[in-house]
């Protein structure tokens, strides 16, 4: 199992995501003799997971029943233990595109925070690119390397514990993208001009603040960036549902000819069902603002 390649099997070792239902997840870790308490009742990992295909539906000790998933960069967003507040899926797809990532990317990031987009971008780069991390906070940097190399992924990414802002990212010209999610991201501006390539490179930052986003915009500018640009990504999910609409009764034809309907009865109007949508009622609010801009050309 790794987040960056996918797996049939379900193997001792593995981190597979518990699906209990559409807005409940659960990751665990498979081991040889553990046992997993859900609400449903226990799940087994010897006898229910090991050597189970991923998707497979599993029956618990209460007989109710949950699916055992491959993890994916999206499954881990939702499920992920929380030590900061994360990007979710609608922003780090925005990132992602923007950012013009690919297999073979060179990603610098901070801060790593439980590293949603962290995994979301190695996905993206893999087999043969690179993300630099850097996270202030000690505790959270070591427990994020030590996800990721239970992932599986930890040959993809150098985690660095130290502040950005003063230290910067420890590499040099390398970097094809740079994301920032830190408090002051116009005090890493520069360090961001330097760890980017001698030709071009984006830059992101995200910031909930309108305040940050002048000030991160005035230092882009001072660092000769271009293309500046920020986006509120905002998502509206449609329900659909099914409708039954009467046909119009546009009375007798009169040029068609007498037939059994001209005896006077009440004609039975019909009616056709349809498939429609409807905007919610309310929608998810303000996360942040992302900025984007361009390294120019040397």
């Amino acid at each position: 199992m790794s987040f960056v390649e996918y797996s049939d099997v379900i193997q001792d070792g593995d981190v597979a995501i518990v699906y209990l239902g559409i807005d409940s997840t659960m990751p665990i870790k498979v081991q040889k003799g553990a046992q997993t308490q859900t609400r449903y009742g226990v799940i087994r990992h010897s006898t229910d997971l090991i050597g189970q295909r991923y998707g497979s539906k599993v029956t618990c000790s209460k007989g109710g029943w949950v699916h055992v998933l491959h993890p994916t960069p999206e499954l881990w967003t939702v499920s992920l233990p929380h030590r900061t507040q994360i990007l979710y899926t609608t922003d780090i797809a925005t990132i992602t595109m923007m950012l013009e990532l690919k297999p073979g990317s060179v990603v610098c990031e901070s801060g790593t925070g439980s590293g949603s987009l962290s995994h979301a971008i190695l996905r993206t780069i893999a087999p043969t690119g690179h993300l630099h991390t850097v996270e202030f906070h000690q505790q959270r940097a070591e427990k994020v390397a030590e996800e990721f190399k239970e992932h599986r992924v930890d040959h993809l990414v150098t985690v660095r514990n130290q502040d950005v802002c003063k230290d910067g990212f420890g590499v040099t010209g390398v970097a094809d993208a740079v994301f920032l999610d830190i408090p002051s991201p116009w005090e890493a501006v520069r360090h961001a001009k330097t760890a980017l390539k001698r030709q071009g490179g984006r830059v992101c930052s995200f910031s909930p603040c309108i305040e940050q986003v002048q000030k991160t915009c005035q230092a882009l500018m001072d660092q000769g960036f271009e293309e500046l640009s920020s986006v509120e990504v905002l998502l509206r999910v449609h329900d659909v549902r099914v409708v039954s609409m009467p046909l119009p009764d546009f009375g007798p034809d009169p040029s068609a000819p007498p037939g059994p309907d001209s005896r006077g009865e009440a004609p039975n109007h019909a009616s056709i069902a349809l498939k429609t949508t409807t905007p919610p009622r309310e929608i998810p609010g303000h996360t942040g603002y992302l900025t984007f801009a361009t390294k120019p050309r040397t």
